[in-house]
């Protein structure tokens, strides 16, 4: 157990917009920058595979850096690194919702799949603009292209080797 000389209390502050707990299909980077300064990114998306839900982006990332190993990925992809996450600082840059939430599993399962093929696109693009992504996006799903211009333009103003990339 810690003791009181091994915990090294600090103060956190966190602040978001109240959009950011919309439920519905959205396409989000993680930027990680390690102890040693190094910068790692994790491309991802809501709205399961195994459910017929689209959570928020907020509900996501207490799910990526928690510990179920279903929903952990991007512990994982850190740890697969070596790099602790305790000891790093992190940056969400989440758009959306693309598309809305449905309830049925055929809207559920073509709006997912519609979303998964800009997530595999971005992922790519990322990676071909330089950035160091941990993640490989599998999606043999058709992609929109004029979609994901927009798409590429919107997250090219936090990324900006993006800006030069097409896909």
């Amino acid at each position: 157990m810690n003791g009181p000389s091994d915990l090294n209390p600090s103060t956190y502050d966190l602040n978001f917009d109240g959009g950011f707990l919309r439920r519905g299909f959205w396409l989000y980077i993680w930027q990680v920058r390690s102890l040693g300064g190094h910068e790692l990114f994790y491309v991802g998306r809501t709205g399961d595979s195994s459910s017929i839900n689209a959570q928020s982006p907020f509900i996501r990332m207490g799910q990526h850096l928690g510990d179920a190993e279903n929903s952990s990925m991007l512990r994982r992809h850190l740890r697969a690194r070596a790099v602790q996450p305790e000891r790093c600082a992190f940056r969400l840059v989440a758009h959306g919702p693309i598309l809305e939430e449905v309830n049925d599993r055929d809207g559920h399962y073509e709006r997912r799949d519609i979303v998964a093929a800009l997530e595999k696109a971005l992922e790519e693009a990322m990676r071909a603009a330089g950035y160091d992504v941990m993640n490989i996006v599998r999606c043999l799903k058709p992609l929109d292209s004029e979609m994901f211009a927009g798409i590429r333009a919107v997250f090219a103003a936090d990324f900006p080797a993006l800006e030069g990339e097409a896909h």
